[in-house]
C-alpha cells in the first residue's frame, strides 16, 4: 500500500508538505501541491480512512436516512433524483453515503444509534416520519442533520417552495377560465399544508369560494386511493371541470377513473399533476404539471451539511427554498361553460 511517505520521497519534500498539499492546505506553493497530487495519483494513493478519521476527527461519511411509507422507494422518480443528486454531490466533496435505518442485522437500533455506529459525520433525511420519538432524538443530538421538505427550528432544511407549486398550478387553472375547481391531496404532512395554503390563496385572490366538498383527502404515489376520491368527485350533484391531483403517479388512478366514466382529457375535464417527472411528459395528452427542481434540493442539502460539519462554530442553522417550475402540457383546456 502507497503511503505519505512515499509519495515524500519521490516529490523529495516533507511528509507534513504532502499532507498539506492532499488535503487542501494553501500554504504552500500551487507548484508543490501540483506535484504531489499528481505523484499521489500516478502512485494509485488512496487515503487511509482510519487515519484520516483520526487526525481530523471527520469519517467523510454522511448517513441517508429515507423511510417511505408507500412503498415506491428508490423506484419513485422524484426521490430516486434526489437521492442521486446527494450521492454525486457527495462524491464531489470526498464523502461517502450510508443509508441509515432501525436495524443492523437482526439487531435493532435506533436511527442516532445506527449513525454513531457508522461513524457518520451527518445526516440528510429525505423522508420519513418527522414526528417520531427517533427522529427527534437524532435531531437533538449533537450529530449535524439537514433536513429535506421539513423545518425544525434547530437544524437546517431544504424546502422545495410548495406554497409557490400550489398557488401557480392553481392560478393556471384559473386564468384558463375554470371556477369549479377540485382537489385532491395527499396525507396531512407540511407538505400538504403548504399546498393547501397555495391552493387556497390563489382561489381567495381570484373571489372563487372552494365548496368542502371539493377538497377531498387521497394519498400520495397511491394510484387506487385516488382513482376513488375521482370518482368521489365526479359523482358530486355538480361536478368540477378542472381536479388538482397530489402527484404525477397518482394521477394515473383519477385517469383511470375518469377514462372508465368516458370522459375525455382535456375536452370534458382539466386535470393537473404535481412533481414534474419524466412520466407526466410521456401521457396522452402531456400532462400539466409542476416540477420540483429536485436535483437542486439534493445538492444543496448536502452542501449544508458539509458546511455544518466542517464548520459548525460559525454555521447557523437556516432554511433553503428551492422554486419549481409550471409545465404547462396539454390537460388543461380553456373552460367556456360549454362541454
Amino acid at each position: 500500500m502507497v503511503t505519505i511517505k512515499d509519495i515524500s520521497k519521490k516529490c523529495g519534500v516533507s511528509p507534513a508538505t504532502v499532507s498539506k498539499a492532499l488535503n487542501g492546505y494553501d500554504d504552500i506553493s500551487e507548484e508543490t501541491i501540483r506535484l504531489v497530487r499528481q505523484t499521489a495519483s500516478e502512485l494509485n494513493y488512496t487515503p487511509n480512512a482510519a487515519a484520516r478519521l483520526l487526525k481530523t476527527s471527520i469519517s467523510h461519511n454522511i448517513g441517508v436516512l429515507f423511510v417511505d411509507d408507500t412503498m415506491s422507494g428508490l423506484t419513485h422518480e422524484y426521490f430516486s433524483y434526489i437521492l442521486n443528486s446527494v450521492k454525486e454531490e457527495a462524491e464531489i466533496n470526498g464523502y461517502d453515503i450510508t443509508f441509515i435505518s432501525q436495524k443492523l442485522g437482526k439487531r435493532k437500533m435506533s436511527f442516532l444509534q445506527h449513525c454513531l455506529y457508522r461513524n457518520c459525520d451527518g445526516v440528510v433525511i429525505a423522508s420519513v416520519n418527522f414526528d417520531s420519538k427517533a427522529v427527534h432524538e437524532l435531531i437533538n443530538s449533537d450529530v449535524p442533520v439537514v433536513t429535506i421538505d421539513y423545518a425544525f427550528d434547530n437544524v437546517s432544511s431544504v424546502l422545495s417552495d410548495n406554497v409557490e407549486g400550489a398557488y401557480e398550478l392553481t392560478s393556471y387553472l384559473l386564468n384558463k377560465g375554470h371556477r369549479k375547481i377540485g382537489y385532491i391531496f395527499g396525507e396531512q404532512t407540511s407538505v400538504t399544508n403548504k399546498r393547501l395554503v397555495g391552493f387556497n390563496k390563489a382561489m381567495k385572490e381570484h373571489g372563487v369560494s372552494v365548496p368542502p366538498e371539493y377538497l377531498v383527502q387521497g394519498r400520495y404515489h397511491d394510484a387506487d386511493v385516488v382513482r376513488e376520491a375521482t370518482a368521489k368527485l365526479m359523482d358530486l350533484p355538480d361536478p368540477p371541470t378542472a381536479i388538482m391531483f397530489p402527484d404525477d403517479i397518482s394521477f394515473l388512478g383519477g385517469q383511470a377513473e375518469l377514462t372508465r366514466r368516458g370522459l375525455r382529457i382535456p375536452e370534458d375535464i382539466s386535470v393537473c399533476g404535481y412533481d414534474g417527472i419524466n412520466l407526466s411528459g410521456l401521457l396522452q395528452p402531456p400532462l400539466t404539471t409542476w416540477h420540483q427542481d429536485a436535483d437542486r434540493i439534493g445538492k444543496e442539502s448536502v452542501r449544508k451539511l458539509i458546511e455544518t460539519i466542517e464548520h459548525r462554530s460559525t454555521c447557523a442553522a437556516e432554511q433553503i427554498m428551492v422554486s419549481g417550475q409550471l409545465v404547462s402540457g396539454s390537460s388543461v383546456r380553456e373552460w367556456d361553460g360549454e362541454m
